[in-house]
């Protein structure tokens, strides 16, 4: 079970051989405890996880989430086209960090195991005019900290240090690590070959 309702997710594991059914948690996505954006992440990825487990305990649960670290300060999706604007202000012509938190639950085993994969991003400048048509677009209000490695702001990313699926929101590597803690291997997921 993928307890996410994004799509670049979905596509990351179909692209890696695996099937999940999808159920969105619903879950509340606040930070009152004040957690640095690494940890809030995972934090964030247990509260998805945990409450789809409990609407479906015979199922093996991941849920993921990914904020964008920029000096501290956690960005998650903008709410408007302003919002997306502040991001790229703070962003355009630096390096931040994104980082995707996993937490993945055996249900029927009563076991977890969580972590978080982290990729260092270099941003380009766009122009203000490019700026202006990404905002209008409304992609970015469905992307942590207003970006993607391949939709319209792909060519305004440099480069990204660390796994590229991290980026997508869904890091494969960190993956197969949290279930192998739980004694599976990633050919264990795989849909049926047959």
């Amino acid at each position: 079970m993928l307890a996410s309702a994004s799509p670049a997710r979905l596509r990351v594991l179909r692209d890696a051989g695996l099937d999940p059914e999808v159920l969105v948690s619903g879950a509340d996505e606040s930070n009152p405890d004040g957690l640095d954006p690494a940890s809030l992440t995972v934090d964030l990825a247990r509260r998805k996880a945990v409450a789809v487990a409990a609407l479906r305990p015979d199922a093996l649960v991941l849920g993921c989430d990914s904020l964008l670290d920029v000096d501290g300060d956690a960005f998650g999706k903008p709410a408007s086209p302003a919002e997306t604007r502040q991001m790229w202000a703070r962003t355009a012509g630096r390096e931040a960090t994104l980082h995707t938190g996993h937490f993945l639950i055996d249900a029927p085993a009563g076991r977890q195991a969580s972590g978080v994969a982290s990729a260092r991003v270099r941003f380009g400048r766009p122009t203000e005019a490019e700026l202006a048509a990404y905002a209008a677009s409304g992609e970015a209000q469905q992307l942590a900290g207003a970006f993607s490695i391949e939709a319209r702001t792909a060519p305004f990313v440099e480069s990204i240090d660390g796994h590229p699926s991290t980026v997508l929101g869904l890091s494969m590597p960190m993956l197969r690590t949290l279930l192998g803690s739980l004694g599976y291997a990633m050919t264990d997921v795989w849909r049926d070959q047959a």
